[in-house]
């Protein structure tokens, strides 16, 4: 095994090298991360990604050339960016879309690279307990009962199927004090790297901006926030200190907003319909052909693993597993899989046909912090070899999930053919345009206006100049 090396970073602090264990590691993690996040993303963006990130990273001093880091550019329609040792570094194409210019994309990227090089994953605190049922970067939605460990805290076995050390790597939050060591890290990348240093800060705004959004329109309250910022706290504050920090930096003003959008012009948007697609109430997968609707209020979340769907007094979960036929063992392997260390009595399994399907379900009463439950299991035989279910936790004496678990059925094929992904346009502003005459254009049944303002990092007092270009999303 080497020796450590050492490099010096722009303020003579002492920078450690990749080690050759720390490669090793991110080795181990790097196929289990693309299986997590939707695989890399191949695309017309992937060039600029990966030389923006192999940049930014660079200046961390962590290694002696851009190279020695690996970019991935993730195929996920969440806000996410991360880096873990070894010089593995990831953005998903929904972050990068939020992004205004290219020193934000870099800023982003350059905070993730500033916890590796201050080697934060080794000093974080040991809470990586209950085979880390948060899921790998918290991207199985956590607490939806107000419960953080046990019975679906996390809906939560799905992480199971990952190594506790990659649970360890990932799960665990940041303090206080990392974060802000990161900001700092960040901000003076992108100073070296010859961006604009308060570039970082606007990221943070619109980072802050999307997570409420996201959170509201997923039908969680604003204390349960998504993705990127669930492990990155205060992000009001986190945008003062680094618009404050950012301006002691030289005064380059280099941002490039220009070349980002250019970039990402047509880029694929949200959901791909190879994960299926949520269109308003209704959930759609056009490969596997299903469809189901949501009742009126709730919210859904579509993630790589699962299907979330979350309102104010129940929530449910539509994922699979595998299945070899016998339903007793599938509605018993599922119960397990969200159960943490709490045992469900379920009642006995009862079978009977839907909308062309073999059904099965039981169900059971479960204790939470928020009180008993119910917990009920249903599922689709597909095949003799695979089959999908929901899991639905809801009060005791009431069930909103009746409609969409009877509304579950199969997509026709001019069903199937008719969904539409979305992408990203890049629109030039008219005479006569405001913000509310261009976010009508935006391709979504709700919320138009305000997914326009946070995509651009508006705000409600701004103004439209003529010739300006702007993000909008169509189909």
């Amino acid at each position: 095994m080497s020796q450590p090396v050492e490099a010096k970073s722009s303020k003579n602090k002492t920078v450690q090298l990749i080690t050759d264990k720390e490669k090793a590691q991110g080795a181990e993690y790097h196929p289990q991360i693309l299986n997590e996040f939707g695989g890399a993303w191949e695309s017309p963006q992937t060039k600029y990604v990966v030389d923006t990130g192999q940049k930014i990273a660079f200046q961390s001093g962590l290694a002696n050339s851009e190279n020695d880091f690996t970019v991935t550019f993730l195929n996920s329609p969440v806000n996410n960016a991360f880096a873990i040792p070894g010089g593995y570094i990831y953005i998903t194409r929904q972050l990068v879309a939020l992004c205004n210019s290219e020193a934000e994309m870099a800023g982003v990227l350059g905070h993730e690279v500033g916890h590796v090089a201050a080697r934060h994953s080794k000093k974080r605190q040991s809470a990586a307990t209950r085979n880390a049922i948060l899921g790998v970067l918290g991207q199985v939605a956590g607490g939806l009962l107000g419960n953080s460990g046990g019975l679906l805290g996390a809906f939560g076995g799905l992480a199971r199927e990952y190594s506790g050390a990659l649970a360890q790597v990932l799960t665990l939050k940041y303090s206080r004090k990392q974060e802000e060591e990161a900001d700092d890290l960040g901000i003076e990348y992108l100073s070296k790297a010859g961006y604009d240093p308060m570039a970082l800060s606007d990221m943070l705004s619109s980072l802050a901006l999307q997570t409420s959004l996201d959170a509201r329109i997923a039908g969680k309250s604003s204390n349960q926030v998504p993705e990127w910022a669930s492990t990155h706290p205060d992000p009001a504050k986190r945008v003062v200190r680094a618009a404050k920090n950012g301006g002691k930096y030289g005064a380059s003003t280099y941002r490039n907003a220009d070349g980002h959008l250019r970039a990402i012009d047509g880029m694929l948007y949200g959901d791909d319909p190879k994960q299926g697609i949520v269109e308003g109430q209704k959930f759609m997968h056009p490969e596997l052909r299903f469809q189901f609707t949501a009742p009126t209020g709730y919210g859904i979340e579509n993630t790589n693993n699962a299907v979330f769907i979350n309102g104010s007094s129940a929530r449910a979960m539509f994922t699979t597993q595998a299945y070899s036929g016998n339903k007793a063992s599938y509605i018993q392997a599922a119960f397990k899989a969200v159960s943490g260390d709490q045992t469900i009595n379920y009642g006995q399994v009862a079978e009977f046909s839907r909308n062309g399907f073999n059904v099965f379900s039981a169900s059971g009463v479960a204790s939470t912090n928020s009180g008993q439950v119910n917990v009920t299991v249903t599922a689709y035989e597909f095949s003799n070899n695979q089959a999908f279910h929901f899991v639905t936790l809801t009060p005791v004496n009431s069930d909103p999930f009746v409609s969409m678990i009877n509304s579950f059925e199969k997509m026709t094929l001019a069903q199937a053919n008719a969904v539409k992904p979305r992408k990203i346009d890049i629109y030039t502003v008219k005479r006569g345009d405001s913000m509310a005459s261009v976010a009508t254009k935006m391709a979504y049944e709700n919320n138009q206006y305000e997914r326009f303002l946070v995509l651009n990092g508006l705000n409600s007092n701004s103004q439209l100049q003529t010739g300006q270009k702007v993000k909008i999303v169509t189909f």
